[in-house]
């Protein structure tokens, strides 16, 4: 064995270092960042921005819009002299613009959806998680609501005590009518005093 590592020894160079070793990327750091040929784009940005231009198109103000311009179109290259119209009569142009402006709507549109899509997903997910919470914290109370109900099934309550002791009261009375003691209502008194036990 120390041959070999005198072998290996050997076959560095004089004054080889941990600078001089080959470099092997590092898994404890990050890598260096790669360089794209398409360009970045912040891809929430792009979905705010495509909702709000799909909120434009929902709305009769872009109707109203668009209707404006197709008739300022029509009517400039219908009625301005020959060397100033730029569309003339079969409006090439002007089909070409509105087939363009309606390519890049659906796309829009669709991811706007989407976006909506998912939103409505999370709040459905969250809701039916309310639910559930909700649910499980009824079902806690009433089987705590029905343990007390139980628990006070057993307690004694203020109307059956009044009842005991109007029903003593009364077999009292009866036996002071008639002039004897119960045994065992009245302690029978030491002949010393009653605190002579309590010394």
């Amino acid at each position: 064995m120390a041959p070999e590592r005198e072998g290996t020894r050997e076959r560095q160079p004089a004054g080889a270092t941990a600078t001089h070793r080959p470099r092997v990327p590092r898994l404890d750091q990050p890598g260096p960042r790669r360089r794209r040929l398409l360009p970045e784009y912040d891809p929430e940005a792009f979905g705010r921005l495509s909702e709000r231009i799909a909120r434009f198109l929902g709305t009769g103000r872009f109707i109203v819009w668009m209707t404006f311009v197709i008739i300022a179109w029509l009517t400039w290259n219908l009625t301005a002299p020959p060397h100033l119209r730029f569309d003339p009569y079969p409006f090439i142009f002007l089909t070409l613009m509105l087939s363009l402006q309606a390519s890049y709507a659906a796309p829009l549109i669709l991811l706007a959806q989407n976006r909506q899509d998912d939103r409505d997903r999370v709040n459905l997910e969250q809701d039916r998680r309310q639910n559930e919470r909700s649910i499980a914290d009824t079902e806690y109370l009433t089987r705590e609501i029905a343990a007390l109900r139980m628990g006070l099934g057993e307690v004694a309550t203020r109307d059956w005590i009044r009842s005991e002791l109007q029903d003593l009261v009364k077999e009292l009375d009866e036996l002071r009518v008639d002039g004897h003691r119960p045994a065992g209502v009245f302690p029978a008194e030491h002949p010393r005093g009653r605190d002579a036990d309590d010394h």
